[in-house]
């Protein structure tokens, strides 16, 4: 399952809060940049993404899926990070629904495992009591335990 293929890459963040929301993606990315999967300035494209298109990655409510354009030079790798939040980041001061704890950071060169990807993350995201338990992880074993039970 997606969640203990994030925790054995070591692919995951446990933070208290963030600065902002450019604060909060720049954090989601930390867990890629460790390995190599992107370079730092990954997090920047991302930014400059929600900057010129608006808040697209907040996908849900306390959800959001930080990802750049396709192509991306920044990406040298297919992966997909988490991570938690405790206090929510708002994307759009106006829309309480655009607010995020729990973020699923996606990079990709390779198209059929990206999409292999985005069907167990749809998959998740489609349930309602592994979302309500993903707003309460604090740690990787919780991940670990949701990958065991949602399996």
């Amino acid at each position: 399952m997606l969640l203990r293929e994030i925790v054995e890459n070591n692919h995951y963040n446990f933070i208290d809060s963030a600065e902002n929301w450019e604060d909060s993606i720049r954090q989601s990315c930390k867990p890629l940049e460790a390995d190599g999967t992107v370079s730092c300035g990954y997090a920047l494209e991302i930014i400059e993404c929600v900057k010129k298109h608006g808040p697209y990655i907040a996908i849900m409510p306390g959800f959001a899926l930080p990802h750049a354009m396709e192509n991306s030079a920044c990406v040298s790798g297919t992966a997909i990070s988490f991570m938690k939040v405790e206090k929510p980041v708002p994307f759009d001061d106006a829309d309480p629904d655009k607010s995020a704890t729990v973020f699923f950071t996606l990079a990709s060169v390779d198209n059929e495992q990206h999409l292999k990807n985005m069907r167990q993350l749809f998959k998740m995201l489609t349930n309602e009591e592994l979302c309500a338990e993903l707003r309460e992880a604090r740690t990787a074993e919780d991940l670990l335990l949701l990958a065991d039970k949602y399996k």
